[in-house]
């Protein structure tokens, strides 16, 4: 089994909170991150997919093909986005990275051509990240 991972980067700004929090309650969970004003992220993306190369090109699958689902299926929707606000699929989602990262799964699930989603690794800066490997 290889392992093949492409990068994409993308910006978006969020806010962690509940509505029916008070303020007061929304900063002691979320901190900083519960700013009414909203705060914003360079997120660094890793999409890993694994499987056997194919006997006549070498590939897994062609990167330019993954790169341009990762982008066509997630980065166009979200890139300097609010994902409170813009982005369709993150409506109704607390959006912390964890939760970010289940659903950009779910965005490529089922989207690769050749082999199969092994993980989803999404950096929120330079010393947070999540890994996901779906169910």
């Amino acid at each position: 089994m290889v392992y093949l991972t492409r990068k994409e980067h993308f910006n978006a700004a969020h806010r962690l909170y509940k509505a029916d929090w008070s303020d007061e309650k929304n900063e002691e969970v979320f901190g900083k991150c519960s700013n009414k004003n909203w705060h914003g992220h360079n997120y660094d993306l890793y999409v890993t997919v694994k499987g056997e190369p194919n006997e006549d090109t070498g590939f897994i699958l062609n990167v330019k093909d993954l790169s341009r689902i990762i982008r066509e299926q997630v980065v166009r929707h979200i890139d300097h986005k609010n994902l409170n606000i813009d982005v369709e699929f993150m409506q109704g989602i607390q959006p912390s990275v964890e939760n970010l990262a289940i659903a950009i799964w779910k965005r490529l699930d089922g989207k690769i051509p050749a082999g199969r989603l092994h993980c989803i690794k999404l950096y929120e800066t330079e010393s947070i990240y999540v890994e996901y490997y779906g169910n």
